[in-house]
């Protein structure tokens, strides 16, 4: 199916470049824009990661400093005798107690000075079962029963060297979360003799990095289990995150990869991590990449200004290969309407080198053509002309064998008027024939000359043929080839009456539906079947032997083509009709 409209199709050549340049400009843009911007988002992710390592860096000394706070006070708990000695004596009186209660208070109040910069509370308690909170445990609200029977107590137990970090959840509490550094107090002979907690409100740990935060650059402090211990947003404190514990796998593998993109809480996020080691916890700085880049790189504007240069480029190019392909497209034209109705049209030599090289070519190409053509009519032509003089030449001699014949024997019975008047039509006959050079005569003038022959022919055979003639009104002039009638008469006369003594030829010519009709009808012996000059067989050849039927028909087929010529129709006993069909021409 052409899907090309009629009134383009000599623009095929332009809209094919057309299209194909509209699918590679656009390609080009787009690929060019998606690389520009996935660069441009390269460039600031690194350039973003950079300045927020850098910012992580405060935030873990931050997180140093406080932890450096936390040893040292650690340390002066662990290294205070008057301590020791508090958390491993028995005291069995209330009063004894409440001393050494008082007594730990005053030690511990010494101590604080070291944690004075951070809202904390401490919590020793001793084998002994004494126990002393500061600030009435508002920085850690668990009784005693609730820390002697909690894992954080089991694993500061297990590991009583060690200063560990735990997140605790007070579900009663405002606060709800904590981060609680606890570290066991042993003596020098390695017995464990109590423990101390240094707790901080989580709202109050967020603190050190909360200016670093914005919307969508978040802060997130998670342990080895994943869970979060510590927020900026504080909806995630407490929760378990299977995918930062994924991203904790990720992340520092290799010298490259500072960060990965990846989604978190279903969103496409920046990720950032850091292992803080005295936590024993991973920092996350997780910034949301359309908050953050969603107003630094113009997405939009980009595109505006690529579909701008694709419009600028197509109309340029379009402009240009429609200006290119014009004067192809007006060469084409040319040729193929020259090659349909206007043959001797030259095309105009115009346009592009190659144009006016294939115009050039083309105009060479019609004048050996013209020149071919011109051979070629001449040739056939002349062949023509050779074909109709040999029929010519077949004519006159078989035509004067047989009338000369009629006048020896009309002459033989000494009858010199009859062979006078014999000879005079004779002499008629071949001036008309012979004597004018003409292919065609009218239709008065082959009258006249089968008058003549049908009068040679009646003084030798008699009068027991009656030959009529029956010429409609508008024909006399009509042109028609010498002798087309006479072969026909002549042949009615030797073979139509062989069996029938006598009877009659009727000559009728008149028009038809554009044509000359010329019927030889006669009622002589006729035949059985109908004679068909394009299938002759021997027999027929012998029914109609002269050489002037055949003669006629290929002449005329020669003259006026193949729609013309003669049917010969035939019945047994009834005669025969021969009907001759030519077009009417007259002369100019």
């Amino acid at each position: 199916m052409n899907l090309i409209p009629e009134r383009f199709k000599h623009s095929n050549l332009f809209i094919t470049m057309s299209l194909i340049t509209v699918i590679i400009i656009i390609i080009v843009s787009i690929t060019i824009t998606w690389t520009t911007i996935r660069m441009s988002e390269q460039f600031f992710f690194e350039k973003f990661s950079i300045t927020n390592a850098k910012v992580m860096d405060q935030v873990k000394d931050s997180y140093e400093k406080y932890h450096y706070s936390v040893v040292i006070a650690s340390n002066n708990l662990q290294q205070s005798i008057a301590i020791r000695d508090m958390l491993t004596e028995k005291k069995e009186s209330n009063i004894e107690r409440f001393q050494s209660i008082y007594g730990l208070s005053e030690l511990i109040r010494r101590i604080e000075p070291n944690l004075a910069a951070y809202e904390v509370g401490i919590i020793v308690a001793g084998e002994n079962g004494l126990s002393y909170a500061t600030n009435d445990r508002s920085f850690w609200p668990i009784t005693d029963e609730e820390l002697d029977k909690s894992s954080l107590a089991k694993q500061t137990a297990q590991t009583p060297f060690k200063l560990q970090y735990h997140y605790d959840w007070r579900p009663s509490n405002d606060s709800g979360s904590y981060l609680v550094a606890s570290k066991a107090l042993v003596n020098r002979a390695g017995e464990q003799y109590g423990a101390a907690y240094i707790s901080i409100r989580e709202s109050d740990f967020r603190k050190f990095y909360s200016t670093y935060t914005s919307p969508g650059n978040n802060v997130f402090l998670v342990d080895k289990a994943g869970v979060i211990v510590s927020s900026s947003l504080t909806e995630q404190i407490g929760q378990h995150s299977s995918e930062l514990k994924d991203y904790e796998k990720q992340i520092g593998t290799t010298e490259n990869n500072d960060y990965v993109i990846g989604d978190f809480l279903g969103r496409e996020q920046i990720i950032m991590m850091e292992y803080i080691p005295f936590f024993d916890m991973y920092m996350f700085n997780i910034i949301d990449k359309d908050t953050a880049f969603g107003n630094l790189i113009d997405k939009k504007k980009i595109l505006l200004i690529s579909m701008g240069i694709v419009i600028v480029a197509l109309f340029i190019v379009l402009l240009a290969s429609r200006r290119l392909t014009n004067s192809l497209s007006s060469l084409v034209r040319q040729i193929e309407s020259a090659s349909e109705y206007d043959f001797d049209e030259y095309v105009s030599v115009s346009g592009t080198y190659e144009t006016r090289k294939i115009g050039i070519a083309f105009n060479s190409m019609l004048d050996e053509l013209h020149e071919y053509v011109d051979q070629l009519v001449l040739s056939q032509k002349q062949r023509r002309n050779a074909e109709l003089a040999a029929l010519q030449q077949q004519i006159n001699p078989h035509f004067l064998y047989n009338t000369l014949a009629s006048i020896k024997f009309i002459a033989s019975k000494g009858n010199i008027a009859e062979t006078d008047a014999m000879i005079n039509s004779l002499i008629s006959l071949l001036q008309n024939t012979i004597g004018n050079v003409s292919e065609t005569i009218t239709v008065e003038q082959e009258m006249t000359n089968l008058r003549n022959y049908v009068f040679i022919n009646e003084k030798r055979y008699g009068n027991r043929i009656k030959v009529n003639y029956f010429i409609a009104p508008g024909c006399a002039d009509i042109l028609v080839p010498k002798l087309i009638l006479q072969p026909f008469v002549e042949n009615a006369f030797f073979h139509g009456f062989i069996e029938k003594q006598e009877g009659y030829i009727h000559i009728l010519i008149w028009q038809e539906d554009g044509s000359l009709i010329c019927e030889v009808v006669d009622n002589g012996d006729g035949m059985e079947e109908t004679y068909s000059l394009k299938q002759q067989t021997k027999r027929k050849q012998q029914l109609f032997s002269g050489i002037g039927i055949t003669n006629v028909h290929e002449r005329i087929k020669l003259i006026y083509g193949e729609p013309y010529g003669v049917e010969i129709s035939s019945e047994l006993k009834e005669g025969t009709k021969i009907r001759i069909t030519m077009p009417i021409q007259k002369k100019s």
